[in-house]
């Protein structure tokens, strides 16, 4: 029983209307510190489960997601303002993580045998996969649930137990998380939410964990790392983006125009992996960017129910999506569709822009609103060199019939989709991260699962040999035989 929560609370708001729709207490230093003590001591018997039972465990707690998922997307859709088809999908691809994560753990985390060479020919060399113990993990408002538990399942499958600090504008379904979790746990602490503010976030990374795992923006990203080095506790890193859409004069430019406007505003533009920039072939460019404007007539902002994606759920970044829009027309850019008017909060409707010089900050800076910039190229060299001119490098988008491979071999990112947007997101086996300000570290697939353990080397002796190279009762002909042995394997049969 954890004593010290704090007397302050903090409330929840439906981002449509501001109203509350939730009080939730604010967990204080010595709170955090008792929970992950807890979590501490309930990793033991959770590692004692074996592979297994966790599977077990977790495959229920999947399993009773789904079957509620109308109650969890009516927490998603009131928290974030997001429609109830977008929270449905989202609560889906979570639930299709964990389930992965519980099959696959075991088979990944199995103890691997490696050569030991000819001069260590006595020696049996494996190296075990072990679990790093308690991990804490800070989640984003934008996919409450579906991006918190990239970290969460892939981090209980391997055989931690999890502390979660939710988004304090998503702290309703940071709590549901970890009630649904405790309906099919076998015994309390294996994966606690706490809630409260930057306070909160920043004692869970102070605290006594063994990793972080962070999602959020560049920004928050530094100083949650810098708060874990001061006990040298290693995190995952997964922020922003300003994801370039590439299109080639070979496209199919209906698909690429259709994916292309879904993934810079569904969400509300709200996606780190959301298209932001277009860099389209000049010879195609007056066809992409008609198409585009025609789709964005047919879509627009509004409340669950009405509008094709919802609000800004954090006010301020209204601020931002205005700042950019201005940018990009005192640099040099043009309105393709949409105006200033388009900013009507907490509602921003379809932008598009042309033209925007790439030294503006509308190009070089994370949007994270309905906005998307298209620009014209001369070929696909210059595309590439654009889109990998930036700070960022999480994801991309390749529109191609025949040079999408070639042209993604190319990219400065951690992820690439060829015809098609957010693909790699959805597919459980493969890993989700950036480079440079993007990130580091990896979740989803094999990757995700051995960030949150850590390898053992095991060496033992089969039989003895009669050379005595580690003792101080070395002889000269055992030196002589090891340079003779060097100078003609030189590392072959290692």
């Amino acid at each position: 029983m954890v004593t010290s929560k704090s007397s302050k609370a903090f409330n929840s708001y439906n981002p449509v209307n501001g109203e509350a729709v939730g009080t939730y207490p604010i967990y204080s230093a010595k709170a955090v510190a008792e929970i992950v003590d807890h979590a501490r001591d309930a990793s033991i018997s959770w590692v004692a489960l074996g592979f297994s039972g966790r599977k077990k465990v977790l495959l229920a707690w999947s399993s009773y997601i789904i079957k509620n998922v109308d109650q969890i997307a009516a927490l998603v859709s009131l928290e974030t303002g997001k429609p109830i088809s977008d929270a449905k999908l989202e609560a889906s691809m979570a639930v299709s993580h964990i389930g992965w994560a519980a099959r696959h753990a075991e088979d990944i985390m199995r103890t691997s045998y490696r050569v030991p060479g000819a001069l260590m020919a006595n020696m049996s060399a494996t190296v075990e996969r072990s679990p790093v113990g308690v991990v804490g993990v800070i989640g984003p408002w934008n996919y409450p649930i579906f991006t918190p538990v990239g970290s969460i399942a892939y981090a209980l499958a391997a055989g931690n137990t999890v502390v979660f600090k939710p988004s304090e504008y998503t702290p309703g379904v940071g709590v549901w998380l970890e009630e649904s979790f405790n309906v099919v746990a076998p015994f309390a602490d294996i994966f606690t939410t706490i809630t409260g503010l930057a306070e909160t976030g920043n004692a869970l990374c102070t605290s006594a964990i063994d990793k972080l795992s962070f999602t959020g923006s560049t920004k928050t990203a530094k100083l949650v790392a810098a708060a874990c080095a001061t006990n040298m506790t290693p995190v995952v890193l997964e922020c922003g983006g300003k994801d370039p859409v590439i299109v080639a004069a070979d496209a199919n430019l209906d698909r690429a125009v259709d994916a292309t406007i879904w993934s810079a505003m569904a969400n509300a533009g709200q996606s780190c992996i959301g298209a932001e920039r277009v860099y389209v072939d000049e010879k195609v460019a007056d066809a992409f960017i008609e198409k585009a404007i025609a789709l964005a007539q047919k879509i627009h902002a509004g409340a669950p129910g009405d509008g094709n994606y919802g609000p800004a759920t954090m006010p301020s970044q209204i601020s931002v999506i205005t700042s950019h829009i201005k940018a990009a027309i005192k640099d040099g850019g043009q309105f393709a569709y949409g105006s200033l008017k388009s900013v009507q909060a907490p509602f921003v409707q379809p932008v598009i822009l042309v033209d925007v010089p790439e030294s503006s900050a509308a190009v070089r800076e994370e949007t994270f609103g309905p906005i998307i910039i298209v620009n014209r190229v001369a070929h696909m060299q210059e595309a590439i060199a654009l889109s990998n001119a930036s700070r960022y490098g999480l994801g991309a988008n390749i529109w191609s019939k025949r040079h999408g491979k070639k042209i993604a071999s190319q990219l400065h990112g951690g992820m690439v989709a060829i015809n098609s947007t957010f693909s790699f997101a959805a597919i459980s086996s493969v890993p989700f991260g950036g480079v440079k300000d993007s990130g580091y570290g990896r979740v989803h697939g094999p990757e995700g699962l051995l960030e949150y353990t850590y390898p053992r080397t095991v060496v033992r002796t089969r039989f003895n040999i009669p050379l005595k190279l580690l003792s101080f009762k070395r002889r000269a002909k055992d030196d002589t035989l090891v340079i003779k042995a060097t100078q003609l394997l030189k590392g072959r049969l290692g």
